[in-house]
């Protein structure tokens, strides 16, 4: 899934998993360990996450998995400097949806060259 599949009002666990490519127990450890990460339940306790709650995950998954930061690295770096983080993921979100807009045109260009 990427952010196209952005669509939905609320996202199960495994979708998110799924999304971010890790475990649905990494997203729970992340939950138990980080406040900002706190996907609403519902009456029989299953995750819903919305797509704040995801872009919240992936900040966190880009400052763990990408940067290599501890989850202790993590809180700090949300204590001290999330409109950055944020911001960082904006413009990530943005430069993702303009290079699949790029290579559409390219696979178009691609298939009128060939006419």
């Amino acid at each position: 899934m990427n952010d196209s599949d952005l669509k939905k009002m609320y996202y199960s666990i495994s979708e998110v998993a799924n999304m971010l490519n890790v475990p649905a127990s990494t997203l729970r450890y992340w939950e138990k360990e980080l406040s900002s990460v706190s996907p609403r339940r519902s009456v029989g306790g299953t995750r819903k996450y919305t797509t704040s709650d995801i872009d919240e995950l992936r900040i966190v998954h880009r400052l763990v998995k990408e940067e290599g930061h501890t989850i202790e690295g993590v809180k700090k770096i949300l204590r001290s400097r999330r409109n950055v983080e944020v911001n960082k993921q904006e413009v990530l979100k943005r430069l993702t949806a303009i290079r699949s807009e790029l290579m559409g045109m390219l696979d178009e260009y691609d298939r009128i060259s060939k006419l």
